[in-house]
């Protein structure tokens, strides 16, 4: 795409994301045109409330999107249809979910942004096989995804819309025409298929590492009722402490990434 189709992947991106929702089982919390709390914190300010998101204006939301997706996506670099396929996989998904997809697919390493060097491999694919490739891992992906129950049909629907328009546009006829947003009694339950945010569920700090903080205490506790002897206690403290670190990093490393 040149740098002018931005605004026609914007349109798209915004059919599927526009509007405020806040759905419990959406790992993205508070979020407008889909742009999550957490993004608004990032890059307009740090004390955000849900309020704030949802008084978001529109303008906001695109200026975020140029800058910090598809400028950071390389998006006026990538071939026509992958540029809109990555976009939307990005901001759905975040941008190194996209990434790492993109350069598992062109034979690169995984880990990093999209360089020059993803630019120069995805300019060597056939543009069709690109986008058929990143839809069947965004879907798979997104299978996996433990609130697929819950948001499964909007995130399905989703991804055959993006599949469609980004191999449309790939063969040069442009995609299908935009689908007006969803109003009257559906327009909720639509936002919140198509709005979640399909990542892995962010876990509460307080969750991921209180019962380790317990453990160790507990630990503690025992030393010091049984009156062991300091460089005893010391021991088991550590051996307590390393135990929580192994099983907090396997159980980080079991999510979908």
């Amino acid at each position: 795409m040149s740098a002018s189709s931005y605004d026609e992947a914007l349109a798209r991106l915004l059919v599927h994301e526009g509007g405020y929702s806040n759905h419990p089982s959406d790992p993205g919390g508070p979020t407008n045109w889909g742009i999550t709390i957490f993004d608004y914190r990032k890059y307009v300010d740090p004390r955000a409330t849900a309020a704030d998101v949802r008084a978001m204006p529109v303008e906001v939301a695109k200026r975020i999107y140029r800058e910090k997706y598809w400028n950071a996506l390389r998006g006026d670099e990538l071939p026509a249809g992958v540029d809109y396929c990555v976009f939307d996989y990005g901001v759905n998904s975040g941008n190194g979910r996209a990434a790492k997809v993109l350069r598992r697919l062109t034979r690169l390493p995984e880990d990093g942004p999209i360089t020059d060097e993803v630019v120069a491999a995805t300019a060597r694919f056939d543009p069709a096989r690109l986008v058929e490739s990143i839809c069947d891992e965004r879907l798979a992906f997104l299978q996996s995804l433990r609130t697929w129950n819950v948001f499964g049909n909007g995130w399905g629907r989703r991804v055959r819309e993006v599949r469609a328009a980004a191999l449309a546009i790939a063969a040069g006829n442009g995609g299908p025409g935009l689908k007006p947003a969803p109003t009257g009694a559906g327009k909720e339950e639509t936002k919140r298929e198509t709005t979640a945010k399909g990542r892995p569920p962010r876990p509460p700090l307080a969750k991921k590492f209180g019962w380790g903080a317990a453990a160790v205490a507990a630990v503690a506790a025992a030393a010091h009722w049984l009156d062991a002897h300091p460089l005893t206690t010391i021991a088991a403290l550590v051996l307590a402490a390393l135990v929580a670190l192994v099983v907090i990093t396997t159980k980080g490393r079991s999510r979908p990434s």
